[in-house]
């Protein structure tokens, strides 16, 4: 799962990026309104965290036109400040929930939980299955019955798109976008590189999961074993 960070406090953007990190999400930060606005209307993010008081756009704006542009992306608003007022404000305009400063860490961390859980496809993901395979976040392992291998990071976040998608086709961009990042100077390559891994690792558990290749498109996974519709 792929995380926002619009927060001008450099210092707090970092912390919070660590503590998501640890916590095995993927954390992208950007420190005012216009750059964390462009940044989130890439659509690569799960949740966003939000800071209200931001330079160059304030957090109320940047809400407002993630809206207005068609994003339901979850939000989760960050403020100094208590007011009721303002509250009502950012949940008017699209928010999902807000956290005044200071928090306490493990109560981010549950918000983002319950952000995630939000949407149907990120529920119960520490442990996603597909035909014969289970692929568990907490020990970063693909299995298949009584086999097993652990993944890299990358591997890991690629084949859960691919099983949260599995009724889609991932292009090479989209893979890219959501495992690289925005500014990442990863290519084609680097996602072919990591398809080839994967596929060895799926050969290794000796699964009926494939990865498949569609021509000029991109990828998605099949299940040899079910019968054809």
């Amino acid at each position: 799962m792929r995380i926002l960070i619009v927060e001008d406090e450099v210092r707090l953007a970092d912390t919070l990026q660590d503590l998501l990190e640890i916590e095995g999400y993927t954390a992208d930060t950007r420190h005012d309104g216009e750059s964390g606005l462009d940044e989130a209307l890439t659509g690569i993010y799960d949740v966003i965290l939000l800071d209200v008081m931001l330079p160059r756009l304030d957090g109320f704006s940047v809400l407002r036109r993630l809206r207005e542009a068609g994003s339901a992306v979850p939000v989760l608003m960050l403020t100094a400040r208590s007011e009721v007022s303002d509250k009502v404000q950012g949940l008017d305009q699209g928010a999902d929930y807000y956290l005044t400063k200071p928090f306490e860490p493990r109560e981010l961390l549950a918000c983002v939980r319950a952000l995630a859980r939000r949407q149907p496809e990120l529920r119960n993901t520490d442990m996603l299955e597909f035909g014969d395979l289970k692929l568990e976040k907490s020990a970063f392992t693909l299995s298949r019955g009584e086999r097993s291998v652990r993944l890299s990071r990358k591997e890991f976040d690629m084949m859960e798109l691919l099983m949260l998608n599995r009724n889609l086709v991932l292009t090479k961009e989209k893979l890219l976008l959501k495992i690289w990042g925005y500014e990442s100077d990863a290519e084609d390559n680097n996602v072919e590189v990591y398809i080839s891994f994967l596929r060895k690792k799926l050969d290794h558990l000796h699964s009926q999961v494939k990865i498949k290749t569609i021509r000029m498109v991109g990828y998605c996974l099949e299940d040899s074993a079910s019968p054809e519709k």
